[in-house]
């Protein structure tokens, strides 16, 4: 998956799950979701709801710090190190 179609996905689910009155694509990689979209205590729980169904991954309790959540690009960063986590290891070649 491109870092692209991550940072996109990932718009369009905070887009239809706080059902923000915003197009995804003005949603800025960089800006504060708290602070500059609005997002509350409440949304950051139902954005881990949906990001586990979303991506097929787990949240759990321990590895839910704000950070994570302060913005598209630290959500990516986040998403990201999850699905590689889950990843089975590429195999590596023999000599």
């Amino acid at each position: 998956m491109s870092d692209e179609t991550l940072e996109a996905r990932l718009k369009r689910l905070i887009v239809d799950r706080l059902f923000l009155q915003i197009p995804p694509s003005e949603i800025e990689d960089d800006k504060k979701l708290v602070q500059d979209y609005g997002v509350d205590s409440v949304s950051l729980f139902e954005l881990v709801v949906g990001l586990e169904e979303e991506f097929g991954i787990r949240i759990e309790d321990r590895e839910f710090h704000l950070r994570h959540f302060e913005s598209v690009s630290a959500l990516a960063r986040f998403v990201r190190a999850k699905l590689d986590a889950a990843s089975p290891a590429a195999p590596t070649a023999s000599s």
